[in-house]
């Protein structure tokens, strides 16, 4: 691991439902009460045909991805604090309806051991194996 905490190719999956108590919480916690996320009635009769849950969710989602690769590894606050430093190129390409099952990929891609910082690739996609969301998240150590 050239002395890093992680190494390119590790990698972290975790299981997420999308349920209607999750969703509203999420609303209440965020502010964000759009109709898209909490007016079944008028969500019924979109093209999506349903509630679709906040894309913020999902990079929530993300950030447990991140802190459940970081603890795995044993004394890892030692002496540093690792921090995210921000996650780019997310895009939503698929709806998340309520009652969907996501599963989150979290793969290091890349380590700068010189600059205490990892950047890695994030797919989560639903229970149908397809993908409803990328991005990359930059994960730094700071002493």
């Amino acid at each position: 691991m050239d002395g890093f905490y992680l190494a390119a190719g590790d990698e972290v999956t975790l299981i997420r439902e999308v349920t209607e108590s999750v969703v509203e919480a999420f609303a209440e916690v965020s502010g964000d009460h759009s109709p898209n996320h909490v007016d079944e009635g008028e969500m019924s009769r979109s093209a999506y045909e349903g509630r679709i849950a906040h894309g913020a969710l999902l990079v929530a989602f993300m950030s447990a991805c991140s802190t459940a690769i970081v603890e795995r590894v044993p004394g890892v606050r030692d002496t540093e604090t690792p921090v995210s430093l921000g996650y780019d190129r997310i895009r939503f390409i698929g709806p998340v309806f309520i009652g969907d099952t996501v599963s989150l990929r979290y793969r290091v891609r890349e380590v700068d051991a010189q600059r205490r910082r990892a950047r890695s690739e994030i797919t989560v996609t639903n229970q149908h194996g397809q993908p409803v969301c990328v991005g990359e998240h930059i994960l730094k150590w700071v002493g």
